[in-house]
């Protein structure tokens, strides 16, 4: 019966591959320590040495009051979504030329995922949603 069942849940993954890349904002918790020393989430986040990410997916990209961005960034014309973001997060100085953010980049897929996760569980209050 074990065995009947593994296989069932390995069939599952193999037939639908969404479901082996699912994210996990726990998980994200743990790849924003990566983020943290330059940016915060949560209520009352400040602004460090970047902007803090609240809100983050829908919002246009220069725009956190308070925050004083490169020309480069606030010229992008980027609206953050998964996958703008996705792009961006791996290579933030090859995604937007001219950027101030000195980040090497997270580059694998599922951390992306899990913490595009993670900062959408916050509002643009900082409040959980």
């Amino acid at each position: 019966m074990t065995r009947l069942l593994t296989l069932a849940f390995a069939a599952m993954f193999l037939l639908d591959p969404r479901l082996a890349v699912a994210q996990d904002a726990q998980a994200g918790k743990r790849v924003f320590n990566k983020c943290s020393a330059c940016h915060a989430v949560g209520p009352n986040a400040p602004n460090k040495i970047g902007p803090q990410l609240n809100g983050l997916f829908g919002r246009t990209a220069g725009s956190v009051e308070g925050y004083t961005y490169s020309p480069a960034n606030k010229q992008s014309g980027i609206t953050w979504t998964e996958e703008t973001f996705a792009n961006y997060i791996k290579d933030p100085r090859g995604a937007i030329k001219g950027t101030k953010m000195v980040f090497a980049g997270i580059r694998n897929e599922q951390e992306v995922r899990d913490l595009t996760a993670y900062l959408r569980s916050f509002a643009a209050d900082g409040e959980p949603q």
